[in-house]
C-alpha cells in the first residue's frame, strides 16, 4: 500500500504545508486539476477527509494534521540522507533559482557567483529578474533578494550586500534649465523618470526621510517610464528628468560629472540586500555553495 500511495502522500504534505493548491502545484510542478484529483483519490482510498476546502483557504482536518505530523519527520529523514549521499560526491551538483532585480543581479549576485560557477561546473544558477516580492513557491524559485532583513514568517534572511542609499540625480543640462528641488515634495514641479514594478504593475513611489526620520513617499510624473533600473539611469543622463537610483549604480556618473545629485539630506542609508529563503528548506549541496558565496563578510 505504501508504494501505491507515496507520491499521493507527498502531494498531500505539499498542500497541507502551503495551505494552497496553487502554491503546492507550483512546488510540485503539476497542474492544479491533477493535484486536486490526486488528493481526492487518496482520501477515497483512506476513507478519510484530509483537507477542508473553502473558496479562500485550504487547511488540514484533524486526521490530516495527524497524518502530516507522522509524514514530515519521515520525509525529513529521507531528504537529509539523500542530501548527505549527494554531498559525499566529489562535486556539488544541482540548480538554484534566484529571483532578484536587474541591479542586484548585475552588481552583486553575478560578481560573487561567476567565479564559483567556474569552480563548481555541476552547480547551475538561474536568475529570475523581478522587481516585486516574489512568492517563491509559486515562481518555483529557491531564494529571492530584497532590501533589508524584513521577510515573511517561515523565511530566513541573510545579508549579502553592504548598506545602500538611493539618490535623486539629473543631468547638468536639466538642472541648468529647471534648477534643483529643495524638498521631496517639490518633485511635483519636475519631470521625473518613473519605474514601474513588474510584479503588480504599480509605479514605484519615491522614498525619502525628513530630518526627524519620518518617511516621505512621493509619486512623481514624467514623460518616460521603464520597468528596469538601467534605462531609468540612462534617461536621466540624457536630460529627460530626475531619477531615483541606487547610489552605487550612479556613482561613476556622479564622479565623472555626467550626473548631479540633489536632496542628499533626505536620502539616508538603509539595510542593503538580503537573500531570503524558506526556513523549512533543506539546503542542497549546490544551495550551500551559493549561500557561502553570497554571504556578506565584514
Amino acid at each position: 500500500m505504501l508504494r501505491e500511495n507515496i507520491n499521493d502522500l507527498i502531494a498531500f504534505a505539499a498542500v497541507a504545508e502551503e495551505r494552497s493548491f496553487t502554491r503546492a502545484a507550483a512546488r510540485l510542478n503539476v497542474s492544479q486539476s491533477a493535484l486536486s484529483h490526486t488528493i481526492k483519490a487518496l482520501e477515497q482510498r483512506l476513507g478519510l477527509r484530509l483537507l477542508t476546502r473553502t473558496t479562500r483557504t485550504v487547511a488540514p482536518t484533524l486526521a490530516g494534521e495527524d497524518l502530516l505530523a507522522t509524514l514530515n519527520p519521515c520525509f525529513d529523514k529521507i531528504e537529509t540522507r539523500l542530501l548527505a549521499l549527494n554531498d559525499a560526491r566529489d562535486q556539488p551538483t544541482g540548480t538554484v533559482r534566484i529571483a532578484a532585480t536587474e541591479y542586484a543581479i548585475e552588481t552583486l549576485l553575478w560578481p560573487k557567483l561567476s567565479p564559483v560557477l567556474k569552480q563548481y561546473p555541476s552547480v547551475n544558477v538561474e536568475f529570475v529578474m523581478d522587481y516585486g516580492y516574489t512568492d517563491l513557491a509559486q515562481s518555483q524559485c529557491d531564494a529571492g533578494v530584497r532590501y533589508g532583513e524584513q521577510v515573511s514568517d517561515g523565511m530566513i534572511a541573510m545579508r549579502i550586500g553592504p548598506d545602500e542609499r538611493m539618490v535623486c540625480v539629473g543631468a547638468p543640462e536639466y538642472f541648468a534649465r529647471h534648477g534643483p528641488p529643495d524638498t521631496p515634495q517639490a518633485l511635483s514641479d519636475h519631470q521625473c523618470v518613473n519605474l514601474r514594478l513588474s510584479t503588480h504593475g504599480a509605479l514605484y513611489a519615491w522614498e525619502f526621510e525628513d530630518r526627524d526620520g519620518h518617511e516621505i513617499r512621493v509619486k512623481v510624473q514624467g514623460q518616460t517610464c521603464f520597468n528596469t533600473i538601467n534605462p531609468v539611469l540612462r534617461a536621466a543622463q540624457d536630460g529627460h528628468g530626475l531619477a531615483l537610483v541606487p547610489e552605487r549604480l550612479a556613482r561613476p556618473h556622479l564622479d565623472s560629472g555626467a550626473l548631479v545629485s540633489c536632496l542628499e539630506e533626505f536620502s539616508p542609508p538603509f539595510a542593503g540586500f538580503h537573500l531570503y529563503y524558506p526556513s523549512r528548506q533543506r539546503p542542497s549541496s549546490a544551495f550551500e555553495i551559493v549561500l557561502d558565496a553570497l554571504r556578506e563578510r565584514a
